[in-house]
C-alpha cells in the first residue's frame, strides 16, 4: 500500500500501483483538468506538481508516489485566483485551452524558482508544447503573474 497527497487529501492504494498518475488523478480522483497528450511525458499537457515541482504526469506510475504531494490545476487555487490564473485570465492566453493546465503549472513552478524571469528563462524552462502556437502570450502570462506575485502575500 502506497499513501501520498492529492491537493491536500490522503489517498491510500494497495491495488493497480502500476497505473500512471495521469490516469489516478482522472479515473479515480475525478479531476479533469489535467489532460492527456502524448502519453510519454513529452508535450507537457498532464503537467502536475510533486512535492513543488513540475512533473509530467502520465509517466510517473503511483508505485513512485509513497509519502509525496501531488498538487494539480484544481488544487493550485481554490478560487482560480493564483497569480498564473489571473495572468493567463487577463492576457486571454488559451487558443483551443487544451494545454493550458500544464503551461500554468509549467509557469507556477518556474515562478515559484524564479520569480522574475527573462524571456530566455520561459523559453528554457517551459518546455511544455502548445499546439496553436501561443507561446508569445504565455511567455507575456508568466511576466505578468511574476508581477502579481510580487503583489500577493
Amino acid at each position: 500500500m502506497i499513501k501520498f497527497t492529492l491537493n491536500g487529501k490522503q489517498q491510500k492504494i494497495a491495488q493497480d500501483l502500476d497505473m500512471p498518475l495521469l490516469w489516478f488523478i482522472r479515473e479515480n480522483a475525478g479531476l479533469k483538468g489535467t489532460k492527456f497528450g502524448c502519453g510519454i511525458g513529452q508535450c507537457g499537457a498532464c503537467s502536475v506538481h510533486i512535492n513543488g515541482q513540475v512533473s509530467r504526469s502520465c509517466s510517473i506510475p503511483l508505485s513512485a508516489l509513497d509519502g509525496l504531494s501531488i498538487t494539480t490545476i484544481e488544487g493550485l487555487s481554490g478560487d482560480g485566483e493564483h497569480p498564473v490564473q489571473q495572468a493567463w485570465k487577463a492576457i486571454d492566453v488559451p487558443q483551443c485551452g487544451y494545454c493550458q493546465s500544464g503551461q500554468m503549472m509549467a509557469a507556477a513552478s518556474l515562478l515559484a524558482d524564479n520569480p522574475a524571469p527573462t524571456d530566455e528563462d520561459i523559453d528554457q524552462n517551459m518546455t511544455n508544447i502548445c499546439r496553436c502556437m501561443t507561446y508569445v502570450r504565455i511567455r507575456k502570462a508568466v511576466h505578468k503573474a511574476a508581477k502579481l506575485g510580487k503583489n500577493v502575500g
